[in-house]
């Protein structure tokens, strides 16, 4: 079991229609290696509870959700921190927050670092070098 922060040592911080919940460790992101793992929501309350959850529970040390009914959590670490894409995976895959396909493998979904984002990558234009692939068996959710 990982040793939690509590609710009262993450800043939680509403901005520009976001929600970010933050560690004291947040300033260990680099600019330019931070990227995020993304999960798609239909139920803010959910989304308020597993973001908050992941940075008190150290799975990665910034999340945030659009502060709407329907929107994107963002799960925040660098690209380099591959114990880091262990834990947020796993808890993805213990929360089932990756859509699976017909047959029930999982969604190969791209982690996407920030300097992609605000050099407007996004759908056709976007590709990414980490893949879930890299580190869980799409058929099986296991962790390589």
């Amino acid at each position: 079991m990982m040793k939690g922060l509590g609710v009262d040592k993450v800043k939680k911080i509403s901005l520009d229609g976001w929600i970010f919940y933050m560690s004291e460790e947040e300033s260990n992101l680099d600019r330019h290696k931070c990227g995020k793992w993304m999960h798609f929501f239909n139920n803010k309350e959910f989304a308020v509870h597993i973001c908050e959850e992941a940075v008190v529970n150290g799975i990665c040390v910034e999340a945030k959700h659009t502060d709407a009914s329907e929107g994107v959590c963002c799960f925040y670490l660098n690209c380099d921190d591959i114990e880091g894409h262990k834990k947020v995976l796993s808890y993805f895959i213990k929360n089932d927050l990756i859509r699976k396909t017909k047959t029930g493998k999982l969604y190969n979904i791209s982690f996407k670092l920030d300097d992609q984002t605000r050099a407007g990558e996004y759908g056709a234009g976007f590709h990414s070098e980490i893949k879930l692939e890299n580190f869980v068996h799409l058929n099986t959710g296991e962790l390589l």
